[in-house]
Parts: C-alpha cells; structure tokens; sequence
C-alpha cells in the first residue's frame, strides 16, 4: 500500500518561473482563458453566468414560467405542497411502507424546484447587497465628513483661546520689561544716591 504525504510538494511548474525576475521572457505565457464547457474534478462547468433551467436539468417545473413570478407567492405554494407530501410520505410509510419510493421523488422534486426558485433571486439579492454596501460607504464618509467638521470647529476655538492666551502672554511680559526698566531705573537712581551720601560722609 502506497503511503502519500499529508503535505505535499508543489508542482514543479513554479520551476520555469525562478528566472522570471531577470528575464520575464524566459517564462512561458500565461493560459488562455477558458471560455464556455470546461471539467473540473469530473463535473462539467460553463463560464457563462447562467442559471439553468430545470427542464435542462431533466426535471419539472413546478411554478409558472415566465419573467414575471410573484416569488413570494410561489415559495409559499411550494411549502405548503411540500408540507402536504411529507404527511403523505409519513402516511404511506406507516400504511404502505413498500411505496414510499415515488413519495421521496415527489419530495425531492418540490425541493429542487424550491432551490431553483431561490437560485433564481440571487441577482436581486447580490443587487440588494451592493446597494446596502453603498449606502453604509456614503453613510461613513458623511459620517466623517461631520466629524471632521466638527473637529474643525473644535481646532478653531482652541486656536483663538491659544491666540488669547499668546496675546495675554505679550501683554505680561511688555508689562514685565517696563516694571524691570522701573526697577533698574530706581536701582541706579538708589545706588547714585548712596554714592553721594558715601562722599559727603568722607568729607
């Protein structure tokens, strides 16, 4: 028995890329891309964005066709019918076990048609989803927008009172440089007077 590992090597595909940096001609050209029926891990896939329909999948449609279905109507019909099969599928397993098959098929059957039906309002719901996304970005940039006012208001007033309290400060220290010219005055005034008192004691 052949052992594999729980990690294993990359493709050696990444090989043909290490000199990619220095020369990205030496590597080669991308894949082209994939366009229509293509197999992946053995199912058959399109790249068309299309839901298929239920007749293309070999079954039957339950709700009328057409564009314009009351979807809200519709899934409410198919509830209500898959209710009534379930009952019947318990019924027919306690009364007659041995045909229960062609209840599953029905069961079944109302379930795919459900699923497909909700499958069917995925672009209302991704449109749906793109305009919530929409309207939360608008909302959080005008949201920003409001508190980069509001912090604007707020930088403005404490700009004037830093502009109040400078203009204070000025006013303080002009006031400081005149009482130090005062004092310097009557300084040199007291110290001419003590000169004079010093010469006349002496003589």
């Amino acid at each position: 028995m052949a052992s594999t590992s729980a990690y294993p090597p990359p493709p050696p595909y990444y090989k043909l890329y290490k000199d990619f940096l220095e020369n990205p001609d030496s590597a080669p050209a991308p894949p082209p891309v994939i366009e229509g029926m293509y197999t992946m891990f053995g199912s058959t896939y399109t790249t068309d964005d299309l839901l298929p329909s239920l007749e293309d999948q070999g079954l039957r449609q339950l709700y009328p066709k057409g564009p314009n279905i009351d979807y809200k109507k519709e899934l409410k019909a198919l509830n209500r019918e898959l209710l009534l099969q379930v009952l019947e599928l318990i019924d027919v397993l306690v009364e007659r076990p041995s045909q229960y098959a062609r209840r599953v098929e029905d069961v079944a059957l109302i379930f795919r048609n459900l699923h497909h039906l909700l499958n069917s309002l995925r672009p209302h719901q991704a449109r749906a989803t793109l305009i919530h996304i929409l309207e939360m970005q608008i909302q959080r940039r005008k949201q920003a927008v409001e508190d980069i006012r509001r912090y604007k208001i707020i930088a403005c007033r404490r700009q004037s009172r830093v502009q109040i309290c400078l203009k204070t400060c000025k006013e303080i220290c002009s006031d400081l440089k005149m009482r130090r010219e005062e004092a310097r005055v009557l300084l040199q005034e007291s110290l001419t007077c003590l000169d004079g008192n010093l010469e006349q004691q002496q003589t």
